[in-house]
């Protein structure tokens, strides 16, 4: 009778009995009174384009607030909650007149700074109506872009001007566009469904540009990108920058520098690999915990800076089917592959994520700071200081 070998089975490093999970909710929670969330209302906020603040009355969520922008008949824009004062329907369905915006369930009307103007079913049109103050937040209008500041009052700081949005030459103008590109892989996305850590993360990564954009399905920006770079970073005043040395096969040697910007700022480069300073701006700003926009600023000199980019067989991103983002993925793949929030305590940081836990430590940081009383970088409350000279961009030796 023949003896049967006993199969041995490896019972290490099985899925049964994992602990459970948790993201880094100090970093990716951004609502009111959350830690992350003080830190992102401490500087101004894009809140949508210029252009968008009109007499029609507009629905913004931002870092977990329903807010309604509007421009009233003066030409003053204005961001109000968006739940009125009165009895708590929502400003999305009043009317904008030239004084401010009136509600439509019993006509309250309310100024771009909150006050109630009027209370029409009221005797003498609200005899007490100045206590029914609706609440508002400040904007101020640059680069054709609304920016509200949603912190406390008595650390307003200036709101920031960027060097190479300045200054135009002739034939130079400013594009801007909030459609929040599928986290910038073409395709319009109003709003992407993913935390804005994820991306955020993604400037200080600069080793999946050699394998997510270059090695792994293709190449999607240039051919260059497939040389694994050398990279070192650095923390500046204003946040972070990296630059990644490559050495071309044609003996060319390019340093290109990317920035983010504390809270949530994108500076980077063409990804032409062209020379020069990097042209455009972007913030990244959370809708709320699991959501986020894309809000771009660009210098350029002819139209189509926000086109959506071909990808794969000559198809534009949202024409491609499930199978082609499976074989062909860029960042929006392996960002929302992450979930709406990102397991963190699963992750395993290696050397190539540096730029990323320096990210992370610095965000942390600044949290702290904010926490204990302080102002955190990049604030200036003189306009003359509040410029940022923007050093992103590809160098050519």
């Amino acid at each position: 009778m023949s003896e049967t070998k006993e199969h041995k089975h490896d019972t290490t490093g099985r899925a049964y009995g994992r602990q459970r999970q948790h993201a880094n909710t100090t970093l990716t929670e951004v609502g009111p009174g959350t830690p992350c969330g003080e830190l992102m209302r401490r500087y101004w906020q894009p809140v949508g384009l210029s252009s968008k603040a009109t007499a029609v009355p507009q629905a913004v969520r931002i870092l977990g607030e329903d807010l309604i922008l509007f421009r009233d008949g003066a030409g003053h824009a204005g961001l109000l909650y968006s739940r009125c004062a009165h009895r708590g329907t929502t400003l999305y369905y009043g009317k904008v007149e030239e004084r401010g915006i009136r509600c439509c369930y019993h006509g309250w009307l309310f100024d771009v700074e909150g006050n109630c103007l009027e209370q029409p079913c009221e005797p003498n049109g609200g005899a007490h109506r100045e206590l029914a103050r609706q609440p508002w937040y400040p904007v101020e209008e640059r680069y054709g872009v609304v920016f509200a500041y949603m912190g406390p009052p008595d650390r307003q700081p200036a709101l920031t001007r960027f060097d190479i949005l300045e200054d135009l030459a002739p034939g130079e103008y400013l594009e801007v566009d909030d459609q929040s590109w599928a986290a910038g892989v073409g395709g319009t996305m109003p709003v992407v469904p993913h935390s804005w850590l994820h991306h955020y993360d993604n400037i200080m990564d600069p080793f999946h540009v050699q394998v997510l954009h270059s090695t792994f399905s293709g190449t999607q920006f240039v051919p260059e990108f497939a040389v694994m770079p050398k990279c070192d970073f650095a923390t500046t005043d204003t946040g972070m920058k990296y630059v990644a040395h490559r050495k071309l096969d044609d003996g060319r040697i390019v340093d290109r520098v990317s920035q983010s910007l504390l809270p949530n700022v994108r500076i980077v480069p063409n990804t032409r690999l062209e020379d020069g300073r990097a042209t455009e701006v972007a913030w990244l700003v959370p809708v709320d915990d699991t959501h986020h926009r894309i809000i771009h600023i660009a210098k350029v000199t002819g139209p189509g800076r926000f086109t959506t980019r071909i990808m794969y067989n000559g198809k534009r991103w949202p024409e491609m089917t499930e199978e082609e983002h499976q074989r062909f993925p860029g960042d929006f793949e392996a960002q929302i592959g992450m979930g709406a929030i990102s397991l963190h305590s699963e992750e395993h940081l290696a050397t190539s994520d540096r730029g990323v836990a320096m990210l992370r430590r610095q965000l942390e940081q600044q949290i702290r700071t904010v926490a204990e009383g302080g102002d955190p970088l990049g604030v200036a409350f003189d306009p003359e200081k509040a410029v940022v000279k923007v050093e992103s961009g590809n160098y050519f030796k």
